[in-house]
């Protein structure tokens, strides 16, 4: 794990001390997390993803503690919504930024996206006729995803099939965790929508499972390079598959979505009352 400056001279790296810190400015921190893999165990069916319970009840603790929670990922706000609906006070960012619901409001589309709903939906039929059996299509309305984790061996296969109607109708391509996504050409990922967040707060910590989720950590990076008080650290949560290319980007690296929800309760504890035990982490080397 890096050293972690925090802009009076001083630098962390044990996770407590980085809580201790964030307990100083949580009136400017912002908690922004992905969804599938970091808050919720992955699954064979992506319908079958459910949070943690620990993370919810902890995202519940925390909402009141610092300036803002937001959930940003590849999933629509409307799946967000079922899931987190009960958390009024945080926002979320659906389809790497496309759509987005702030605190609870009505959702937002990326006009230049809009247009793009037709050839999604057409697209997904395509890819139900002609991909082999065991891929899973799910359709998002201005995405589709191409799911080839119940068929591992046809990786290569559905992601040709996937590069070349991407290429065909003009389609900007995300490789994910045994998946590969297709996208209106609309700039938006998930670090765009933390670099414009963070020009307006002092602290951010990012939570991710995913190589899109580097984009992410990159715009806290960045941030920190042109504003020396801003403080920010990047969590990485394990998995098989995308785990070390995302650990090496990282400040800290959990286990599993569980220990996800246990960091996060310890965190609760911390930013409530400062003097609370340390919090457990596993750093990186």
């Amino acid at each position: 794990m890096p050293l972690i400056n925090i802009g009076d001279g001083r630098h962390l790296r044990d996770p407590d001390d980085l809580w201790q810190a964030t307990a100083a400015r949580a009136d400017q921190c912002v908690l922004f997390f992905d969804f599938d893999g970091t808050l919720a165990p992955v699954q064979e069916d992506p319908t079958a993803v459910r949070p943690d319970p620990a993370a919810i009840a902890a995202l519940a603790a925390l909402t009141p503690l610092v300036k803002r929670i937001v959930i940003v990922s590849a999933r629509p706000v409307e799946f967000l919504r079922e899931h987190f609906g009960d958390l009024t006070r945080i926002d979320l960012y659906g389809l790497y930024g496309l759509e987005h619901s702030h605190l609870g409001g009505a959702t937002i589309t990326e006009p230049a996206a809009e247009p793009w709903v037709p050839t999604m939906a057409e697209l997904a039929e395509q890819a139900t006729a002609e991909l082999p059996s065991g891929t899973l299509v799910e359709f998002k309305r201005l995405s589709v995803a191409l799911h080839y984790r119940a068929v591992p061996q046809l990786a290569a296969q559905v992601e040709a099939w996937g590069r070349a109607a991407a290429e065909r109708l003009g389609l900007r391509v995300q490789i994910g965790r045994m998946v590969i996504e297709l996208k209106p050409p609309v700039d938006g990922d998930k670090g765009m929508v933390i670099a414009e967040a963070v020009r307006s707060t002092g602290c951010a910590w990012y939570f991710g499972d995913d190589v899109s989720d580097i984009k992410a950590f990159a715009a806290l990076r960045e941030r920190a390079a042109v504003a020396p008080d801003f403080f920010g650290v990047c969590v990485a949560v394990a998995n098989p598959e995308t785990g070390d290319e995302v650990s090496a980007a990282a400040d800290l690296t959990l286990d599993s979505p569980e220990a996800l929800g246990v960091f996060l309760t310890r965190a609760a504890r911390r930013l409530a009352a400062p003097a609370a035990g340390p919090t457990a982490a596993t750093p990186n080397d």
